[in-house]
């Protein structure tokens, strides 16, 4: 796969660079010799600094590059953005569900669609890469080589949940075998989400329940490694959209009594998006020295550069603003408004931090981080479950507590099971707008996209833009590797 041809001789760029670019990650010096695949693996602190230095660079991806914004990409693709009509062609492609499956000029050359493709497989194989070395390794603190090994599994399982997702059948790489690795088939949905609940079985008996630091033995506040629970949180996802509902229920159910760490309804709405809030099961800590976190520059047209440019392209849709009930607490909290001499226009306003602020000079000063996962999920997905196996009583109370938090009336135990799934519809769509593609996911896993989707975006919507397309490099190098429909 072209996406993975170059990896190789990058690998070895990944295991140096994260001693000198995430200093503020690893309080550990580079090593004296040059790191190498065969020694990388032989000390507890240059390996805890291989999986250190992937979350640093995930989360570069996120400050500087558009490559990985899923959160963008997905929410145009759906009906959460509108466009200022200064708009890149790429974001235009997405927008209008009309991606392009031949190279063109924007991002350098990559085809609208293909972003998260080309990165997803970039971080599945340098997880492959970790694996494969802390599996050999002999050399490791038992505890130290668990703990690795359950966050590289935890990854590799996170990035394929986003490529069966966005693209469907997609090609399982587990290994550093170009030659095989190139001429791989795509793997069935069915076979792609087995894999992904077996890599989360695996992390969440691997990780631990606590927090840890960087040198993978102290318990610490801050939450940008995973731990079992995150892997219990992304299962309990991925149950919910295969139809396990009795799993579903039961993972979410156990992050959810894990009181001493998480919370909702302790957090209050304009606190959620903290550092280390106690909602957060997963958070990424900005890359960038001096920035919060990408999502506001992103999204914060209030902040400078103040307006719209090649940045901030985007502001949320008349639908979206418009689904709120009144007095929701997200609405009031969540939404930001930016007025020029054309408008008005509201825009994610989770993360408040967007102008980059020269005095912060370690990440203490921060006040924010990129939330992955949090609570307020796992009370819907148990909720959902709970639902489809006709428990009502417990679905609303769940959806309560989402509803409570944002100081909205609670639901009436009366209500139907119709009318509990149209709430569920409602509570996701508020309370997760502008986050990691949930909208854009669970119009296409309800069969929601075409009544929806086709109203909004009219002519622009075809039933098979609920995949996006498979990269035609990736697709003319390999003859066993197959086109999405439509494209």
């Amino acid at each position: 796969m072209n996406s993975i041809k170059y990896l190789k001789s990058l690998i070895l760029i990944f295991l140096i660079i994260p001693f000198g670019a995430c200093k503020k990650f690893v309080q550990v010096d580079p090593p004296t010799s040059s790191i190498t695949e065969k020694n990388v693996f032989d000390n507890d602190l240059t390996a805890a600094a291989v999986l250190t230095g992937l979350y640093s660079k995930i989360g570069n991806y996120f400050s500087s590059n558009s490559e990985l914004l899923i959160s963008k990409w997905a929410g145009l693709s759906a009906d959460e953005f509108d466009l200022w009509a200064g708009a890149s062609d790429m974001e235009k492609a997405y927008y209008q569900n009309a991606l392009k499956t031949s190279p063109g000029g924007a991002n350098g050359g990559l085809s609208a669609g293909v972003e998260v493709w080309k990165t997803s497989y970039s971080f599945i194989y340098q997880c492959n890469q970790a694996i494969i070395g802390l599996t050999e390794s002999e050399k490791l603190t038992p505890s130290v080589k668990q703990q690795l090994l359950g966050e590289a599994k935890f990854l590799r399982a996170f990035f394929y949940f986003y490529l069966v997702n966005l693209y469907g059948d997609v090609p399982l790489v587990t290994d550093t075998y170009f030659d095989v690795n190139r001429k791989l088939p795509r793997a069935s949905k069915d076979d792609v989400y087995k894999f992904i609940i077996s890599e989360l079985k695996d992390a969440e008996n691997l990780l631990t329940a606590v927090f840890l630091d960087s040198d993978i033995k102290t318990a610490t506040t801050e939450r940008v490694r995973p731990t079992k629970w995150a892997a219990s949180a992304l299962l309990a996802r991925c149950y919910l959209y295969i139809n396990d509902n009795t799993n579903a229920e039961s993972e979410a159910t156990n992050v959810i009594n894990q009181t001493s760490l998480f919370s909702v309804s302790s957090v209050p709405v304009n606190q959620v998006f903290l550092k280390n809030s106690n909602e957060a099961i997963w958070q990424l800590q900005p890359a960038t020295l001096g920035r919060n976190t990408s999502d506001a520059q992103w999204f914060v047209l209030s902040d400078p550069p103040i307006g719209f440019n090649s940045t901030k392209t985007t502001f949320i849709s008349t639908s979206l603003y418009n689904a709120f009930e009144v007095g929701d607490a997200r609405k009031l909290n969540w939404i930001g408004t930016y007025s020029n001499g054309t408008g008005t226009y509201n825009f994610p306003y989770k993360y408040k931090k967007a102008t980059p602020n020269p005095n912060i000079t370690t990440p203490g000063d921060l006040t924010e981080y990129e939330m992955i996962l949090r609570l307020a999920e796992q009370y819907l997905i148990r909720a959902e479950a709970r639902v489809k196996q006709g428990n009502l009583t417990g679905a609303i109370s769940d959806l309560n507590v989402v509803r409570q938090r944002a100081g909205l009336v609670l639901l009436a135990s009366t209500l139907s099971q119709a009318q509990i799934m149209s709430a569920l519809e409602q509570e996701n769509r508020v309370e997760f707008f502008s986050e990691w593609g949930h909208r854009w996911l669970d119009l296409k896993r309800w069969g929601r996209a075409d009544a929806v989707l086709g109203v909004i975006k009219g002519t622009n919507w075809q039933t098979t833009d609920q995949l996006y397309p498979i990269p035609i490099d990736d697709i003319l190098m390999n003859p066993n590797l197959s086109q999405n429909s439509g494209y």
